[in-house]
């Protein structure tokens, strides 16, 4: 089986340029009419930082018990279709009906009982807000890592996968610059690469991903998935690490092959001192016991997980190159996304497709 694969600019695909748009904050007493406007709640108020959206800690007065009750309201930027944050909203009130055992966030509705409020913000810009509850943890990247703390990572994500299987929503199939389907669109970045090893490297990946996961991607289950399972995304109970307390953004949702959701997650988790096959074999047994894999699926997470690292490496230089002010962010991932992409292509697929049927008893 193949497939054709056109020559692209990665700079002039449409959906690239959200990854450049310019931060648009709105001022914090407009922040602070809104709330009052919309939700009658007025209260301490932290601007946070945030990939995209304006985000603001909203800390209200103490509850019965005299513990201060806290709230997250996200202000989504202008550049956002407003169908994707639809998307999201919708996401989160499928997974209180659904999964509310999940730690997820939860919106709180204004005082009409809208969970997302529409409003011009003083620039003129239109802005969706949303006031979601506050998930209190360590984020992952503080906390100490663990075998068990993966396999925390991964039965929660299966979890999290199983309950949005049945959501369906019209902006699922939106084309998103993180969407490993789309991986080999990076190849212009990848040819751009300065290093000669790092580009030959890169261009490997890419290969193994067109040749032996691409043409069979249609086939797989297909659904809702979160498309960004990564530490930076997760929060830990600080008394126990190793378990998973909280799950952050769900910005970069789409509909997608299943088990893409489990090769974004995997290649975070990807240990390159530890034995890069045995930690994503590991991973992917720990998402098999909570939500069953296919041998199909399986035989493609290998060269899925090497793709997601060379979108990582790929578009973050070529972002950082655009918004030098954010370098330090946008690479904190790309020293390490390089290492586990050099343990990754030093295993045969071969290898890699054996261990993880072995893995899951397929």
């Amino acid at each position: 089986m193949t497939t054709v694969i056109a020559d692209l600019v990665f700079d002039q695909l449409p959906e690239a340029a959200v990854l450049c748009a310019p931060a648009a904050p709105v001022p914090a007493d407009w922040v602070q009419t809104m709330l009052r406007t919309h939700w009658g709640l007025d209260g301490a108020l932290e601007s946070l930082s945030g990939e995209r959206d304006s985000n603001f800690l909203l800390t209200l007065a103490g509850s019965a018990s005299g513990a201060p009750v806290r709230r997250l309201l996200k202000v989504s930027h202008p550049a956002e279709p407003s169908a994707v944050t639809d998307f999201q909203t919708q996401a989160l009130l499928h997974l209180a009906r659904h999964a509310p055992e999940l730690p997820v966030q939860r919106l709180w509705p204004a005082r009409d009982g809208a969970v997302a409020v529409s409003a011009c913000a003083p620039d003129g810009q239109p802005r969706v807000l949303r006031l979601l509850s506050y998930l209190e943890g360590l984020p992952m990247p503080q906390a100490p890592r663990s075998a068990a703390q993966r396999a925390s990572v991964a039965g929660l994500l299966a979890r999290l996968d199983r309950a949005l299987a049945s959501l369906q929503h019209p902006a699922a199939n939106l084309a998103l610059p993180w969407d490993i389907q789309r991986a080999h669109q990076v190849r212009s970045l990848v040819e751009a690469m300065a290093d000669p090893m790092r580009r030959a490297l890169a261009q490997g990946a890419l290969q193994l991903f067109e040749s032996t996961a691409l043409p069979y991607l249609g086939a797989l289950p297909r659904q809702p998935i979160h498309n960004d399972f990564n530490i930076y995304n997760l929060l830990v109970d600080p008394a126990q690490p190793e378990q998973v307390s909280g799950i952050l953004d769900f910005g970069d949702m789409l509909a997608a092959p299943r088990i893409d959701d489990l090769a974004v997650a995997a290649a975070y988790q990807v240990d390159v001192d530890g034995g890069a096959l045995g930690t994503v074999a590991a991973f992917a047994a720990a998402f098999h016991a909570e939500t069953p894999l296919c041998a199909a699926e399986l035989d493609l997470l290998w060269p899925l997980v090497q793709a997601r690292l060379v979108m990582v490496v790929a578009i973050t230089g070529w972002r950082a190159a655009r918004q030098p002010h954010h370098a330090d962010y946008l690479l904190r991932n790309n020293a390490i996304s390089w290492a586990r992409l050099q343990a990754c292509a030093a295993i045969p697929p071969q290898q890699a497709r054996a261990a993880l049927r072995t893995a899951c008893g397929c």
